[in-house]
């Protein structure tokens, strides 16, 4: 089991523009009102092997600055980001994988590249949801035991994001991966069955969900907005 423990700030940054202060006089802003727009970020969880960890909520609320934040709680050997894979440019995609030719086929598959002529790509010649599911793909035939993703599935077609996230699923379940998901996309949830949920609200509250409500979270409720953070019951 491993625990996450995040408590982070971002500070909006102030302008020193000419046009950005001209901007805040237009707008009657003050440059202590931005001090004031300090979001502190602060969540807890413990997390199993073949946990899938998904954050949602609206655009804007800190989804991203709530995954950096987890990524660098995990050792450099044992973590992954999707959007750190690079994409070949000089060989198709069924080269890409070091597994015997079947291996990778399925590999692909369960990311939803199955067709041949995807295969036959080169990673960078793909559409952008493509190389979405390749990275995903170069990522459960890896090692590492924490995979991250931002925009999971946002670039899919949302058939093709139930499918996926059907795969994934499984695939946790069956390699003991951690996956820490993020997207404002709630729809796949159905077919991903998150372990645990974290929803981002602008306001700065954070709800933490278990699926399984023996596992006593640490916490379920924390408010973290531009006021003094303050634990929920």
């Amino acid at each position: 089991m491993f625990e996450f423990n995040v408590e982070t700030c971002i500070d909006f940054p102030t302008p020193q523009t000419p046009r950005a202060g001209e901007l805040m006089r237009l707008f009657g802003v003050r440059t202590k009102r931005l001090t004031q727009q300090r979001l502190q970020h602060r969540c807890r969880l413990r997390v199993r092997p073949g946990d899938i960890v998904y954050i949602t909520g609206a655009s804007g609320a800190g989804k991203t600055v709530l995954l950096n934040a987890m990524y660098e709680q995990i050792d450099a050997c044992d973590r992954l980001r999707l959007d750190a894979i690079e994409l070949a440019n000089d060989r198709p995609l069924i080269d890409c994988i070091d597994q015997p030719l079947f291996a990778s086929t399925e590999t692909f598959s369960r990311a939803g590249l199955g067709d041949v002529f995807c295969m036959l790509q080169t990673p960078a010649a793909l559409s952008l949801g493509q190389q979405h599911r390749y990275r995903l793909g170069l990522a459960l035939a890896g090692l590492a035991a924490f995979l991250f993703a931002d925009e999971f599935t946002s670039s899919l077609d949302r058939i093709t994001a139930a499918g996926v996230a059907h795969q994934i699923r499984k695939h946790a379940a069956k390699s003991g991966k951690v996956f820490v998901l993020c997207s404002s996309h709630e729809d796949i949830l159905p077919d991903l069955r998150p372990d645990i949920l974290i929803i981002k609200n602008l306001n700065g509250r954070t709800e933490t969900l278990y699926k399984d409500k023996t596992r006593d979270p640490v916490n379920r409720v924390v408010f973290t907005g531009r006021t003094h953070p303050q634990a929920i019951a």
